[in-house]
């Protein structure tokens, strides 16, 4: 009996991707040993994150880099830097902004979820352009003597969005910091670098997705002023970022994770889920009222979007099942299938398959739409 059944929880199949309430990913057996390991000394924290920020810096070519409690703890911290920059005065005086610059700009698409992380360090977020389109002239009015930096999510991208090399030139006109969350970004490996390269001046990467490490684990990248002021604002200091703790054995898997990473073989992974979707695909072909096919999707919202995945939409004339009756049929069963849906239909990512997981998958779907797709 392992800690979920003793607990009573149901262990799930994952079709929907690295996402945080699934548990983002599975680490593998290196990782889990560095992490015993860093569980047996003590060290100086400080120390360690300063290491093992120049040691991932190095991994990945770009100026400097910064472990942290996951992607949202990143964004926490990069707003943080922006603010304060390596000032104590100021660092200790957040999240009371009186007399300092405290407006963020976003783009009015890109408004979601995740910016709570920027705006709990105190600033207002100030929307730029219009839900179906933005113009260059519309950042440029937004930006005053407020603007402490902009933030952008490629996840949210649209080909009307502005798009990002756009905003970088307009902020270095302005002298503005560049902040982008690319936490669901990778794969492609090459965007752990993309962004820095392009001229973004800080960048959060999540280290429990795609990089499979531990799942409170994140990296932020960029300049090395910046990222000293992420540190400065971060555990074990006093300071906003104390609540936003990672430990010694985090900080050792991640690296391990990252290692692991950047050796893989992303050619033979790409195949594997292609395979795993054509499986899929295939035996579920001929069902009456059943339209099975691999897409990649690539609305906003939807990331990577590029990975192939299995959309499912029906005739419920000829199959009488809702979206969210077929959901809760595969979540119910033994195991557990969980499975994304879209406005129309349902979605199996296959990014976080285990081997045979597939058929698993294609068996319960094909049970549940032959009854009545006959």
């Amino acid at each position: 009996m392992d800690i979920y059944d003793k607990l009573g929880v149901k262990k799930l199949i994952n079709a929907e991707g690295t996402l945080t309430r699934l548990g983002g990913s599975l680490m593998d057996q290196a990782v889990l040993d560095a992490m015993v390991a860093a569980s047996k000394h003590f060290v100086d924290l400080n120390q360690l994150l300063e290491k093992s920020g120049e040691y991932v810096a190095d991994l990945l070519g770009v100026e400097a880099a910064y472990v942290t409690s996951g992607a949202a703890a990143g964004l926490v911290l990069s707003t943080a830097a922006c603010i304060t920059g390596a000032d104590p005065a100021k660092i200790r005086q957040l999240p009371d902004l009186r007399g300092l610059k405290n407006e963020v700009l976003i783009q009015k698409t890109h408004r979601n979820g995740y910016d709570h992380a920027v705006r709990q360090v105190g600033v207002t977020l100030v929307e730029f352009g219009m839900m179906k389109e933005t113009h260059p002239w519309e950042m440029k009015a937004a930006i005053n003597e407020r603007t402490v930096a902009v933030v952008h999510f490629p996840e949210f991208d649209s080909y009307r969005n502005l798009p990002l090399k756009e905003v970088i030139a307009i902020a270095k006109e302005a002298n503005i910091p560049v902040i982008v969350d690319a936490s669901s970004e990778i794969p492609p490996v090459e965007d752990l670098h993309r962004y820095s390269d392009m001229g973004a001046d800080l960048t959060v990467f999540s280290g429990g997705k795609d990089i499979c490490g531990p799942q409170p684990t994140g990296l932020i990248a960029g300049r090395r002023d910046l990222i000293r002021a992420c540190a400065m604002n971060a555990s074990p200091n006093y300071s906003i970022g104390r609540p936003l703790k990672v430990g010694k054995e985090e900080i050792a898997g991640l690296i391990t994770a990252l290692e692991l990473y950047l050796k893989q073989d992303f050619a033979a992974e790409e195949q594997l889920w292609e395979d795993r979707v054509a499986h899929i695909v295939g035996a579920l072909a001929g069902i009456s009222g059943l339209n099975a096919r691999r897409v990649s999707p690539g609305e906003p919202g939807i990331q990577p979007n590029w990975i192939p995945r299995v959309y499912l939409d029906w005739d419920e004339t000829v199959i009488p099942l809702s979206r969210s009756e077929v959901k809760g049929r595969m979540l119910r069963g033994d195991p557990g299938v969980a499975m994304g849906a879209s406005s129309t239909g349902l979605v199996v990512n296959p990014q976080m398959l285990q081997t045979g997981e597939e058929k698993i998958i294609a068996q319960r779907l094909h049970e549940i739409f032959s009854l009545l797709g006959k």
